[in-house]
């Protein structure tokens, strides 16, 4: 089996990943990135609204973390949350010094967006592009470090590697990884593992995220023994375009931001009957509100009205939102906009620091991966990429200051093993259980959720995982298996969380416990033991 050496594997590409590799790069470590697609191809590069981050005189850092505290519902880590949020504008500059061009506004200043949640205009943006800016500009940036940095696309992670470490604890020392194009094992050894493989969205049947989106890290991490946290808080964003050929296709917050109305279809607003901020309170009101709106109505779907802001200025602040639209055959300067909720954000994740570090010696995870205590039990909007940003650098900062804190330099990762594997003959299988996993979670564990639709849930989806175990053992692994193997764990790991809050906060909301408990706890599943290492 070939083995990759070096001082830190980054597994994800997006602004996560390479914000921590760049790093680690520049300081002297040997860094590998591994990204299942191509390099650009992450969360990141679809993020359409922008960067909250206090840039004003008239704003300021205790404003941006009260609106953090009020969108988590009691759940976020107060530490946590100034600690991301006073990092923010250094690294945006930093941002800005590696190539990526946020816009400015006609006084010179930056042009700043404002969305749910938010009581002030902070969020920086380039156009409606703002993720695809990012991600251009960092993966230059990594090309242009190598050797010291080297990129390999279409390298499928399957399993991190540990060793047992100090005081009953496990390290990590790497990864296996499929090459999807050859269908070569490999792996990378490495002292340092950083999982940034971004969010979950593909556990439900219907989300706005791209198709890298099945969350390898956490399913990894927790199979590898990392504590996973909080799960059960999958934000819906309100606003995916409805329509029966368009895929995937997220009409920001930021429209919200500039004056656009939640409406039914004859154009009446209702969200005012909800909360006092209308279109602009956080996502988990605006889900739930449409979610009941569209239930009680029998309507397939609402509509935003953004009419009143006519042509020129909807051109000019969303092209790219009013070309796709214009494509689909909506034109928001003359036509109400169709959306329904759609899933968008794991709020959960790996238990982790600010810095990354899990339960795991050496192991670290950043970006919608972890869970830090900054979004609680709801994120706020453009948070996402402002923690992604921080995270990724104080990852890598703590790895340069610690080098010798990952695992063990000496340990050996064991040639991979096939057992008794065959070519598969029945994809069939993976792709009718692909879409049972991910319809049972649309179904039974959505915006609205009861113990016996997720009780249904859960004994679905352990059936399922017993198959899949099965498949993954009877044949030789490829990407499509790797991906239902996480997305099923995760769905498990969302499912088992949710069954364990008796309340109704932030994402979670509860018939059978409308009400929210007076303290609020995290809701953690220990990492699985003992880790699967190989696929015998």
């Amino acid at each position: 089996m070939n083995c990759i050496e070096c001082d830190c594997l980054v597994v994800g590409s997006g602004l996560a990943g390479l914000s921590a590799a760049g790093r680690l790069a520049a300081g002297g470590m040997r860094t590998v990135v591994v990204t299942k697609r191509e390099a650009s191809e992450s969360n990141t590069n679809y993020a359409q609204g922008g960067v909250s981050c206090v840039t004003l005189p008239e704003d300021s850092f205790d404003r941006h973390v009260a609106d953090t505290l009020d969108a988590g519902a009691g759940l976020c880590d107060e530490a946590v949350v100034r600690a991301i949020v006073e990092a923010g504008p250094a690294r945006m500059d930093e941002l800005r010094a590696a190539g990526v061009s946020f816009d400015i506004g006609p006084d010179g200043r930056p042009d700043l967006g404002r969305e749910g949640g938010h009581t002030m205009r902070r969020v920086l943006h380039a156009g409606d592009i703002t993720g695809r800016e990012i991600e251009r500009a960092l993966v230059a940036d990594a090309r242009r470090r190598s050797p010291a940095l080297s990129i390999m696309e279409f390298a499928h992670a399957i399993d991190l590697v540990t060793v047992p470490a100090a005081g009953g604890r496990r390290a990590c020392v790497g990864a296996y990884v499929l090459d999807a194009r050859t269908g070569e094992i490999l792996a990378v050894r490495a002292s340092h593992t950083v999982l940034a493989t971004g969010g979950a969205g593909k556990v439900y049947l219907y989300t706005c995220n791209p198709d890298v989106a099945t969350a390898g890290g956490i399913a990894m991490a927790w199979r590898a023994g990392a504590d996973v946290r909080n799960m059960e808080f999958f934000q819906f964003h309100p606003t995916c375009l409805f329509h029966p050929e368009a895929k995937n296709f997220l009409v920001s917050e930021a429209v919200r931001g500039e004056g656009a109305e939640l409406v039914d279809g004859n154009a009446v607003p209702f969200m005012s009957r909800y909360d006092r901020r209308g279109a602009l309170a956080p996502r988990d009101i605006v889900a739930r509100a449409i979610d009941h709106e569209m239930k009680t109505r029998g309507l397939p779907c609402m509509y935003l009205d953004i009419r009143h802001k006519g042509e020129a200025f909807l051109r000019g602040r969303f092209p790219n939102i009013y070309a796709e639209l214009r494509k689909w055959g909506v034109d928001m300067a003359r036509d109400l906009v169709p959306v329904v909720p759609a899933a968008h954000y794991c709020c959960g994740g790996v238990a982790a620091g600010v810095d990354g570090r899990t339960n795991v010696r050496g192991l670290y995870a950043v970006g919608e991966t972890a869970n830090t205590g900054l979004h609680g039990a709801n994120r706020l909007a453009s948070n996402s990429l402002l923690e992604a940003a921080v995270c990724g650098a104080k990852c890598a900062d703590w790895i340069l200051a610690n080098p010798g804190g990952g695992g063990p330099r000496d340990a050996s990762i064991a040639p991979w093993r096939h057992g008794s594997a065959v070519p598969s003959d029945e994809l069939v299988v993976v792709n009718h259980n692909w879409d049972e996993v991910r319809t049972c979670m649309w179904d039974y564990v959505g915006i609205v959720r009861t113990d016996k639709r997720l009780e249904r849930a859960l004994r679905r989806i352990d059936n399922l995982r017993r198959e899949i175990r099965q498949y993954y053992f009877d044949y030789f692994v490829t990407s499509d298996v790797l991906e239902l193997r996480n997305i099923a764990d995760a769905a498990w790991l969302i499912v088992r969380s949710a069954l364990a809050r008796k309340e109704s906060r932030g994402l979670h909301y509860s018939l059978d416990y409308p009400d929210r408990l007076p303290e609020a706890r995290d809701t953690v599943i220990p990492g699985f033991s003992p880790p699967q290492t190989a696929q015998s």
